[in-house]
């Protein structure tokens, strides 16, 4: 499989996740939203980055390739490197705890419809632009 298929196999995947958001929205599952979120952003970023001829690491926030890189983007993605910077970070930081927790940290009190909404926003807003980048 060559990085342009890879690529768009990730976006796909990634906008499958959007759907499944809907669901956990409804359900009132917040700290899956962001759970799921996360990995939306992930496979979204990961997509662009192959499609853009880098290979992702094994990590799972690669919002500093996306700024490293940017010049290798469309412009009007370009643009937005930041913010997609930035979105990764923050659902990288919410990963663990989203699904796990920690003995003061039950992730199903924790979360709040508020933070259910920014991660449905957050994640299509980077699908939207890894749908800038890569062709179906």
């Amino acid at each position: 499989m060559n990085n342009h298929t890879l690529a768009q196999s990730y976006l796909i995947k990634a906008a499958k996740r959007l759907r499944v958001l809907e669901v956990l929205m409804e359900e009132e599952a917040y700290s899956d939203v962001v759970r799921e979120a996360q990995e939306a952003v992930e496979l979204a970023l990961k997509g662009i980055l192959r499609q853009i001829g880098i290979e992702p690491p094994k990590q799972h926030d690669v919002g500093g390739l996306i700024l490293e890189y940017r010049d290798r983007l469309p412009p009007a993605v370009e643009k937005k490197a930041e913010k997609l910077a930035r979105i990764s970070k923050w659902l990288r930081k919410e990963r663990e705890f989203a699904f796990y927790g920690d003995i003061d940290f039950i992730p199903t009190a924790e979360y709040s419809r508020e933070d259910g909404e920014r991660a449905v926003k957050d994640a299509v807003f980077v699908v939207e632009a890894a749908r800038a980048v890569i062709p179906l």
